[in-house]
């Protein structure tokens, strides 16, 4: 399965031989950039996946577990506390007799102690195995109250101590019972309860250290509020959600907090009392630095993906035009290649044709030219200007074989170059004496654009004039009378110059341009032989040039040749 996706992908960078060329490239560009974009993200998505994930678990952990810890040691602090203090009750209940407890003095100065020496204390009564309240000091009259039917009576005498929930009482503000039994060595048993405001608990929950978006409560195990809430509610209030899991461990769990916000919730249940200790604190607080570093870490891939892409449309846009340039050059060689063969083969045939038709054209020639001398030495020869005609027509066409076979045995010769330091304006300027008399007969408008500082070059003077002149002879053919033809020459760079030939006429198609250089096509019709433009050609290459042409129908055409300033090597001087 592995070896069919890479070969799919592979696939991708194939391009359609057939359709148009600007097409396939711009498929070929397509395909590689998916492919090296696909390449280069999908390694970089999966790595900053993996890492978000690996570092938000890591970072919620190294968050989560201090509120934990936070929570645990705040739990053991209110354990201390009611430890501490029901140890307090338990001393005094077995450290004393049951007649000295009674004692409502002793048992008053007891109290101070234990108000002086551990705080929290609100009063201290002893009540008897009856239930009856035997003696009692603190700010209410409970001397003689009966607690037999109370449920905490009872549960002291099966557990041998009792803490409270919060509750309001005869005081009206929260405090909480203790009550320890203590049976004597006789058998007889007593219980002594003391009441315990809760400031403590407001002491621990604010020694946590909380932010104001934070909260903190104790609740006991039907979720009643044992201390005030900031955003749930007040003491003895009911807490709205249900009751976490009973963890004796401090647990942490996702919650919707009061304002419809996601909350850590951690807890941790108490063994004795029945307490559960609750710290909330918003998500976006706690993770805040997770969502700083997670914004800056979404801001840093797009901003590498971005950088990746732009890369990858550049580089592959770079390979792309490179690739297109060598198919272009490789199909330009491969056209010139063709067109040498071509040339050559057209040449060997023309020179066997020539000789062929010039031996029985001399022989047409010279009969005709006998019966026009038979025909005008005799006065009275019948019909004698029809017949004169007629051969002046077989003569006529004879002459124009004679050019055409001409023109054909110098395409085939191999002609010597004779190489000498010229002034390239000079042989424009000789060129166009030529035709002089046809552009001011036609009203052609010449306009000569030639650079005054051009470089002498080395060339061939007779070949380059039969160019310019064949160049010429088209550009007026294509020109209305009263037309524009313009020549130009520049240095090119340094070791090139350039001349070009422009005219203002009709203009060539596409399809037309692809075929100017093969012999004997031509678009004059029956007054061209379609050898002009192939001999030029072969005469630049000769001399080491290059041809440009372009030409739109209806606006004209320019020819440029690209001369070298010094000659390629293996040309004669």
């Amino acid at each position: 399965m592995a070896v069919k996706k890479w070969f799919k992908m592979a696939n991708l960078l194939h391009v359609p031989e057939e359709g148009d060329a600007h097409a396939r490239y711009n498929i070929l560009r397509r395909n590689m950039i998916i492919i090296m974009i696909l390449v280069t993200l999908i390694p970089l998505l999966l790595m900053a996946f993996v890492n978000y994930h690996q570092y938000r678990t890591a970072l919620r952990d190294e968050i989560v577990n201090p509120l934990r810890v936070l929570v645990n040691k705040t739990k053991h602090s209110f354990e201390l506390f009611l430890a501490e203090r029901l140890s307090t009750v338990s001393f005094i209940a077995s450290a004393y007799s049951y007649q000295e407890l009674a004692d409502e003095n002793t048992l008053n100065r007891i109290f101070q102690v234990m108000k002086r020496e551990f705080g929290g204390f609100v009063d201290l009564g002893l009540i008897d195995s009856n239930g009856i309240q035997v003696s009692y000091v603190g700010p209410y009259d409970l001397k003689g109250k009966d607690y037999a039917e109370q449920s905490w009576f009872h549960e002291v005498q099966v557990r041998g101590s009792y803490i409270s929930d919060v509750f309001m009482g005869y005081r009206k503000f929260p405090h909480i019972v203790m009550a320890v039994q203590h049976r004597s060595l006789t058998g007889q048993t007593w219980i002594l309860r003391a009441t315990v405001n809760t400031e403590k608990f407001d002491d621990l929950i604010a020694s946590m250290g909380l932010d104001p978006e934070s909260d903190a409560f104790v609740l006991n195990r039907s979720g009643v509020f044992q201390t005030p809430s900031r955003f749930y509610g007040g003491v003895l209030e009911q807490f709205p959600p249900p009751l976490p899991p009973v963890s004796y461990e401090a647990n942490v769990i996702e919650d919707k907090g009061p304002r419809g916000r996601d909350v850590f919730l951690a807890y941790a249940y108490f063994v004795h009392p029945a307490y559960i200790l609750v710290v909330v604190k918003p998500k976006a607080e706690v993770l805040k630095t997770w969502y700083t570093l997670k914004s800056e870490l979404a801001i840093l891939l797009a901003v590498s993906s971005g950088i990746i892409i732009l890369v990858v449309y550049r580089i592959a846009g770079i390979l792309v035009r490179r690739i297109r340039e060598s198919d272009e050059k490789r199909e330009a060689a491969f056209n010139e290649m063709q067109q040498t063969h071509k040339l050559s083969s057209i040449g060997r045939l023309a020179a066997g044709v020539a000789h062929e038709i010039n031996n029985p054209m001399a022989i047409v020639n010279e009969k005709a030219g006998l019966m026009k001398d038979l025909i005008e030495y005799k006065e009275n020869f019948p019909d004698k200007e029809k017949f004169l005609s007629l051969v002046n027509v077989i003569l006529q066409s004879v002459q124009r074989c004679r050019s055409i076979t001409h023109r054909l045995l110098g395409f085939a010769r191999r002609m010597e170059i004779q190489i000498e330091v010229l002034d390239l304006n000079e042989v424009v300027k000789e060129t166009l004496t030529f035709l002089e008399k046809e552009a001011l007969y036609r009203n052609l408008d010449l306009r000569l654009n030639l650079a005054p500082d051009l470089p002498r070059i080395a060339s061939d003077r007779g070949q380059l004039q039969q160019v310019f002149l064949n160049f010429l002879n088209n550009a007026f053919a294509a020109v209305e009378d009263g037309g524009m033809v313009a020549i130009t020459t520049w240095e090119q760079d340094l070791d090139t110059v350039g001349v070009s030939i422009t005219d203002n006429g009709v203009g060539m198609s596409e399809e037309t341009l692809k075929h100017i250089f093969e012999p004997f096509f031509t678009t004059k019709k029956d007054k061209g032989t379609g050898l002009g433009l192939p001999i030029t050609y072969g005469i630049i290459k000769k001399l080491g040039g290059e041809i440009e042409v372009q030409s739109k129908e209806g606006q004209g055409t320019t020819m440029t040749v690209y001369l070298p300033k010094k000659p390629k090597e293996g040309l004669g001087g």
